[in-house]
C-alpha cells in the first residue's frame, strides 16, 4: 500500500527556526559540542548539530540493509525497499555493514561496489547513513565469534598487529570511496565493536579486558582520522542492553567507555524489552518489559547528555513481528509520550532477509497496517521529512 503524507508547513517553519537557533546559540567547543574528530568536514559537522537539535521534538527510523534487498527478493542490479513499498517513503537512516572487508561482498552478501552506490543514492536523497562493522576475527581461519583472547594480539606489539592494519587500511579506502557528485566524503555514522559487553565477538568480554577493549577502540579511531586522514566520521558507541544488570545504573551503559574525547553518539543495542521470545518466555510480564525498555531509554539519554552526546537507539526490533501492532506499541507511544526517553535521535530495526528473519513489514504481512499507522505520526521522520541534515 502506498499512502502520501502531507507536511505541514508550521512543522517545516518550526524546524528552520530551530536549526537556526542552535547554529547561533551553541557554547563551548565550534558549535555546542567537541567531535571526537576536531577536523570533521563542514557537513559531518552539520550531520550532528542537526541530528543533536531534532532530538526531543522527533525520532529518525532506521532500517538495516534497507536498499540492498527486500523479504523474498534480491537481486544485486536492483534495489528494494520493503519500508518504501508500504509506505510511500525511504528510511531516513540507512544502515549498512563493512564486516568481511577483505572480501568481495559483506557479511550479509552485498558486495561492496554495490553497497558503495546504495550509500550514495540515500545521501542524495538526504538519508543519513551509519555503518557497524562485524569483522571477522583477525587470524586467518578464525570467525566473527571466535573465543580466543584476541584484542590485546592485534594492537601494536601483538602477533595480529600487522593483518588488523591491513584491515583499517581496507576499512579507510571504503569509507574514502564515499563521496557525492561532487566528490564531498559523505559523512557517516561508524559503529564498530559494537556490543562489547556480550560474549559473542572476539572483541567481547570472553576475550578482551576492560583496558584492552578501550586500547581497541581509541587506536581504532587514531588510525583512521590522524593516520589516514578520514574527516567525515561520527562515532557510536553501543553496548548490548541484554547484559547490563540494572537499567538504572549509568555506569552499565560506561562498560569499557573509551572516553569523550572518543565518542559522539552514545547508543544502545535493546532486542531485549521489546518482545525477544527469550524474555518473554521467562514470565516477565509485558508490563514490567515496557517499564524496563522506558527506564533503559531514560538512562541512556541522561548518560549521553552529561557528556553531551547524542542518544540513539542504535539497534532493536523483533524478528518476524509475531505482535502485529509492535511499532506503535512496543516503541511509538511509549518512547513519544516519556519526557526523557523522547529525547533518542534515532532508532534503528534490523534487517529484512527473508521470511523467518525480518524486522520491518513487507507487503502484505499482517503489521502493515500498524506501520503505516507509525509511519503516520509527526513524532517519526522518514527521509522526505528531513530537513537539509548537512547545512
Amino acid at each position: 500500500m502506498i499512502i502520501a503524507r502531507l507536511t505541514s508547513i508550521n512543522l517545516t517553519l518550526w524546524l528552520a527556526v530551530v536549526l537556526f537557533h542552535s547554529c547561533n546559540t551553541d557554547q563551548g567547543g565550534e558549535h555546542g559540542f567537541n567531535l571526537v574528530d576536531p577536523n570533521a568536514t563542514p557537513e559531518t559537522k552539520a550531520l550532528y548539530r542537526n541530528l543533536k537539535s531534532l532530538s526531543g521534538h522527533h525520532i529518525l527510523f532506521g532500517h538495516q540493509d534497507a536498499l540492498a534487498y527486500g523479504v523474498g527478493r534480491r537481486d544485486n542490479k536492483n534495489s528494494f525497499s520493503d519500508v518504501k513499498d508500504i509506505t510511500g517513503a525511504f528510511p531516513a537512516i540507512y544502515g549498512w555493514d563493512i564486516g568481511h572487508i577483505s572480501c568481495k561482498s559483506n557479511i550479509d552478501s552485498i558486495p561492496f561496489p554495490m553497497m558503495i552506490e546504495l550509500i550514495k543514492q540515500g545521501y542524495e536523497r538526504g538519508g543519513v547513513i551509519t555503518i557497524s562493522w562485524h569483522e571477522l576475527h583477525p587470524k586467518p581461519g578464525k570467525e566473527l565469534w571466535s573465543q580466543e583472547p584476541s584484542p590485546a594480539k592485534v594492537l601494536p606489539g601483538g602477533v595480529l598487529h600487522d593483518e588488523f592494519r591491513n584491515k583499517l587500511l581496507l576499512v579507510g579506502d571504503f569509507f574514502d570511496q564515499l563521496r557525492d557528485n561532487n566528490g564531498n566524503p559523505i559523512p557517516v555514522i561508524f559503529r564498530p565493536w559494537h556490543e562489547h559487553n556480550g560474549d559473542w565477538f572476539w572483541w567481547g568480554t570472553h576475550n578482551s579486558s576492560e583496558q584492552e577493549f578501550i586500547d581497541l577502540w581509541r587506536y581504532t579511531v587514531h588510525f583512521l582520522r590522524d593516520t589516514l586522514h578520514i574527516h567525515h566520521l561520527l562515532y557510536a558507541f553501543s553496548p548490548d542492553r541484554s547484559r547490563m544488570a540494572s537499567v538504572h545504573d549509568h555506569m552499565d551503559f560506561l562498560y569499557a567507555y573509551p572516553g569523550d574525547d572518543y565518542v559522539d553518539i552514545l547508543g544502545f543495542d535493546n532486542y531485549w524489552d521489546v518482545g525477544l521470545l527469550d524474555f518473554a518466555s521467562s514470565g516477565i510480564a509485558r508490563e514490567i518489559q515496557d517499564s524496563l525498555f522506558i527506564l533503559s531509554l531514560r538512562t541512556l539519554v541522561e548518560t549521553a547528555e552529561q557528556r553531551n552526546k547524542i542518544a540513539a537507539l542504535t539497534e532493536t526490533g523483533l524478528d518476524m513481528l509475531h505482535e502485529h501492532d509492535w511499532f506503535t506499541s512496543r516503541i511509538l507511544y511509549p518512547v513519544m509520550n516519556d519526557s526523557v526517553a523522547r529525547r533518542i535521535a534515532y532508532v534503528l530495526v534490523w534487517r529484512n532477509a527473508w521470511k523467518d528473519h525480518f524486522f520491518a513489514p513487507y507487503p502484505g504481512h499482517p503489521s502493515e497496517k500498524d506501520f503505516i499507522d507509525f509511519y503516520s505520526s509527526p513524532f517519526v521522520l522518514f527521509e522526505h521529512d528531513l530537513p537539509p541534515m548537512y547545512r
